[in-house]
């Protein structure tokens, strides 16, 4: 089983490019990020077409995320849990889980959009913005402690806007104040790691300095100045079966790419 995160920066846009590489690639399950789109407005039919069954959890211009399954669901579950029924109602759109039938029994995977974060301080405090970030990772933490007590292989994919280590960035000395590379950022990351997860790629390869991502200014992608921020987080029993990971960089450089690209995880599930 090939389990895929792909953040596609507006699923519309990248409709010339994302069908090709799906017929390339052949991934079984894709977790799609920032689709940039209503439930309505998704371009289900196409993916259908290509035989995936289709999950969506969307957003008007922002966020958004889905997942695309060559099997069919048998659990969807959008929107990531809140910690207490007295926090307020979180209205963005960056969390979608859904269960599948591998060959060894239930498979449930989550795409997941974690917010950026940034600016991280304002007049020498965390921001809003930074603080949302903070508490969508405690929130996070709380869900993937629940879901880790059904002992079932478990994949937690997405865009996590988490830079793990300076051997992830081309340059950590430009990226110290920001919110992908913060000490608390770090903090929050490394507290649902050792709940009982494993990240995919640090697992089977962990060469520094592989990139998921290069900004669309200042050459980045000629000069290979990306951060690796897209991440397979894995249970025991997921990581157990565990083949391979790999990262499509080919694909930055197509026409009017996103400015991710996908990571897969192979998995004998």
């Amino acid at each position: 089983m090939e389990i895929a995160s792909f953040n596609v920066n507006s699923v519309r846009v990248r409709m010339h490019g994302l069908p090709v590489w799906l017929k390339e690639a052949k991934p079984d399950i894709v977790c799609l990020q920032e689709i940039k789109t209503v439930d309505e407005n998704f371009p289900t039919q196409a993916f259908e077409d290509l035989g995936y069954n289709v999950a969506v959890h969307g957003q008007k211009s922002y966020n958004g995320v889905a997942v695309l399954s060559k099997l069919p669901f048998e659990e969807v579950n959008p929107r990531l849990p809140l910690l207490k029924s007295s926090d307020d109602a979180d209205e963005q759109a960056r969390y979608l889980e859904v269960v599948v039938s591998g060959k060894t029994g239930p498979v449930r995977i989550a795409s997941i959009y974690l917010p950026n974060g940034n600016p991280a301080m304002e007049d020498g405090v965390p921001s809003a913005k930074y603080q949302y970030k903070l508490d969508w990772m405690a929130r996070l933490k709380s869900h993937a402690q629940k879901l880790l007590t059904y002992e079932e292989p478990l994949i937690l994919a997405g865009d996590y806007n988490v830079i793990p280590s300076a051997d992830d960035v081309y340059d950590a000395s430009l990226w110290a104040g920001d919110a992908l590379f913060l000490p608390a950022t770090h903090a929050a990351y490394n507290a649902i790691k050792w709940l009982g997860l494993t990240s995919a790629y640090e697992q089977v390869d962990g060469r520094a300095h592989q990139y998921t991502y290069w900004d669309y200014q200042r050459g980045a992608r000629p000069k290979n100045h990306g951060i690796r921020i897209d991440h397979l987080l894995c249970s025991a029993q997921a990581i157990d079966h565990l083949k391979s990971v790999r990262i499509d960089d080919y694909v930055r450089d197509r026409e009017k790419p996103s400015d991710h690209v996908p990571i897969i995880g192979v998995f004998d599930l």
